[in-house]
């Protein structure tokens, strides 16, 4: 029986296969949600550089109540806001293995909402 860390890396790993025939040149909108924050990069790849990042480790997205969907909806608003700085419209979603569920589903709808298409 596999453990589940090796279930996720498997996962995690199917995932970023799939998207590396579909991107297409498009950057990649990387998800990571850990206990306690999430965290969201657009990630140039074939340069390998990080175009823009937003998390809920940052001084105005701080909370005591800790990290729930309204926090990763914030995260979501303000990359997509960075993005749409950097000179960035469309982007490949990566949920790096975790569900599309919860944070993960509102930090990619809030990022929707903000303009970012993918």
């Amino acid at each position: 029986m596999a453990s589940r860390n090796k279930i996720f890396t498997r996962r995690r790993n199917r995932v970023r296969n799939h998207l590396k025939k579909v991107s297409n040149g498009r950057p990649r909108l990387s998800v990571f949600r850990s206990g306690r924050h999430i965290y969201a990069q657009i990630i140039n790849d074939e340069t390998g550089a990080t175009v823009a990042s937003a998390s809920t480790l940052e001084k105005d997205l701080r909370s005591k109540a800790g990290v729930n969907t309204e926090a990763a909806a914030k995260v979501g608003h303000l990359i997509a806001e960075r993005a749409k700085a950097a000179g960035v419209e469309t982007v490949v979603f990566d949920r790096g293995g975790f569900i599309f569920h919860g944070r993960v589903r509102s930090l990619a709808e809030a990022a929707r909402e903000s303009g970012l298409q993918f």
